[in-house]
């Protein structure tokens, strides 16, 4: 579901070209990247800027703002640099190597080895992401170690074997992840480096008392999530029809469970509540931009009676139908009425 985008998320990026990925460098011109090599590169259809910068030897960070569909990458290869995406805002599902697909809402995290995702595709269900990367190449954090890091005992080499295995280990969100990454979006620009010196040193003490079999989020087969892309795209491209678990169950040999709690996690939502909240916003698109009497509306996005559909409407809206168009019609009136 193409959900409203962040208002922040539309102004960044109202420059980027359609297509575009836009990568600004903050670090001294000549300074070698982990990630962010000649070997990098990455296509969506959407569009999308990542802000990176040099951190220690060894460890880089970006600001990634994602306005798309998905995108496709491609960088170097290494079992020893250690990847990190944390999830801001949005949503993001990421099918890596051997198949395995890893889902994250806002706040949680990934760890995984760069080799993991050197040819990888991530999806933006909402349409939209906001997060943070980190690329950090132990064998050269371990030999340039900062010594609050060395005081602490931090053994890199457990890390590296703990989390750069063949398979991603995802975090859920949780109060220590949160107050490790929000300073890094409330600190002013000419302090992101200062900040991200010091909150990488302490992601890295956090994740060394981690112990993933017990916090991890389940991953998923990529076939099992693009069976479930198939069945939203269905659901989607029929409104005005209705289709019960059990009959996509059946339509699509797939366990009624496992339709239900893999597309949760690929959509954030449970499959009755996302479709309640696709038709309403369906709907409102066609009471701003058309004429179409309120009847037809609820009949198109799946409603039997249009008292059906506006009593569904004020449940999520908060307000009915006829009241809805009526203050879109007022604001454009407004809007033409201005004076230039």
């Amino acid at each position: 579901m193409k959900q409203q985008e962040p208002t922040h998320v539309t102004q960044q990026l109202q420059d980027v070209p359609a297509g575009g990925l836009t990568i600004v460098r903050n670090s001294p011109s000549g300074q070698e990247y982990v990630l962010l090599t000649g070997q990098f590169s990455a296509k969506t259809v959407g569009k999308g800027k990542i802000e990176a910068y040099h951190v220690f030897p060894g460890v880089d960070a970006s600001y990634n703002l994602l306005s798309a569909a998905e995108i496709t990458v491609h960088h170097a290869a290494s079992s020893s640099v250690l990847e990190l995406f944390y999830c801001r805002n949005g949503r993001v599902g990421w099918n890596m190597r051997g198949g395995t697909a890893v889902y994250l809402g806002a706040g949680d995290l990934t760890a995984h080895s760069s080799a993991c995702c050197a040819d990888s595709a991530m999806m933006f269900p909402l349409g939209y992401a906001e997060g943070i990367s980190l690329s950090i190449d132990l064998p050269v954090l371990d030999a340039n170690c900062p010594e609050i890091l060395k005081e602490s005992g931090l053994d890199l080499p457990t890390i590296q074997s703990t989390f750069c295995g063949e398979k991603p280990v995802a975090i859920p969100a949780c109060p220590e992840l949160e107050g490790i990454f929000a300073p890094l979006y409330s600190a002013p620009s000419f302090r992101r480096r200062a900040y991200l010196q010091l909150k990488i040193q302490e992601l890295l003490l956090y994740l060394s008392d981690v112990e993933p079999e017990k916090h991890a989020l389940t991953q998923y087969g990529s076939q099992q999530t693009e069976l479930i892309k198939e069945i939203h795209r269905q659901l989607t491209e029929h409104l005005d029809q209705r289709f019960t678990i059990e009959a996509l169950s059946k339509q699509y040999l797939i366990n009624t469970s496992t339709l239900k709690e893999v597309f949760k996690t690929v959509y954030g939502l449970p499959i009755a509540t996302y479709m309640k909240e696709y038709r309403m916003a369906q709907a409102m698109k066609l009471l701003r931009e058309t004429r179409i009497p309120i009847s037809e509306i609820a009949d198109r996005v799946g409603y039997e009676t249009q008292g059906k559909f506006s009593k569904a409407f004020k449940d999520v809206t908060q307000i009915l139908p006829t009241e809805y168009r009526r203050a879109q019609g007022s604001k454009r009136n407004g809007q033409n009425r201005q004076k230039f």
